[in-house]
């Protein structure tokens, strides 16, 4: 499958091969990013720019819009920080080559996503954070599985959770797609736990009700992530 072509065409309409297409995307979101943040400086003050915080001390998300892109931007560090260690981890016992690509693609996935806000954040971005993943197993398949699901399932429930708290349209159309993507992850980990099985839309997710989306607010995001990340996330001030 590495060597696979994509059905996307490339710039001119040449099939692009899968390292390519994430090369080619990964650009994209960051040069998106870069025009949607100077569009915004033109129109608004900045918000100011945070200052550096030690390891283990409290950051402060911000307020409003930024707030809210800010409280993203540390989810997705978190993600792609838990990919780079896998692939680094990379072979891992029990896991075959189509599950190593699969998480080869979640971490390029991941990395746009974190620099893309980071790129609109521009100078109101909080810094880069540090992660503890010392209760994390990445020489068991099951472990890294079992820690994928539910940081996948945690980011959909909480991108589905802010979508009210952004004013902003072209931010929430830009977290629409991203929450997008994060549930595909979830769908395609949790089929590699449970192959061919209904749990890759578990009612523990999606509700019978409704057949919605599990949401859940920066609170209680954060009270799960925040295991996993070494300093506290002030979380306050954002809108509700």
């Amino acid at each position: 499958m590495k060597n696979e072509e994509l059905k996307e065409p490339g710039f001119f309409g040449t099939p692009m091969n899968r390292g390519s297409f994430f090369r080619y995307s990964g650009a994209a979101l960051a040069t998106t990013a870069l025009v949607m943040s100077g569009c915004k400086k033109d129109e608004d003050d900045p918000e100011p720019t945070p200052s550096p915080t030690p390891s283990g001390d409290t950051v402060d998300l911000g307020s409003n819009d930024i707030g809210v892109l800010n409280y993203a931007y540390a989810l997705e560090q978190l993600e792609a920080a838990f990919y780079i260690k896998v692939v680094d981890s990379l072979p891992i016992a029990g896991m075959n080559a189509e599950e190593e690509e699969i998480m080869t693609d979640l971490m390029n996935h991941e990395i746009a996503h974190r620099d893309f806000l980071k790129a609109a954040l521009g100078a109101s971005a909080i810094q880069d954070l540090h992660v503890d993943f010392s209760s994390i197993n990445f020489t068991s398949r099951a472990s890294v599985l079992a820690t994928a699901k539910a940081f996948e399932d945690l980011g959909v429930s909480a991108y589905n959770g802010a979508g009210k708290l952004i004013e902003d349209e072209i931010y929430l159309g830009i977290a629409g797609k991203i929450v997008s993507v994060e549930a595909r992850h979830a769908a395609a980990i949790r089929d590699l736990l449970n192959p061919n099985s209904a749990d890759f839309a578990g009612n523990d997710v999606v509700t019978v009700e409704d057949g919605l989306d599990m949401k859940r607010t920066p609170a209680q995001v954060l009270a799960i992530a925040g295991t996993y990340i070494v300093e506290n996330l002030d979380a306050s001030h954002l809108p509700s």
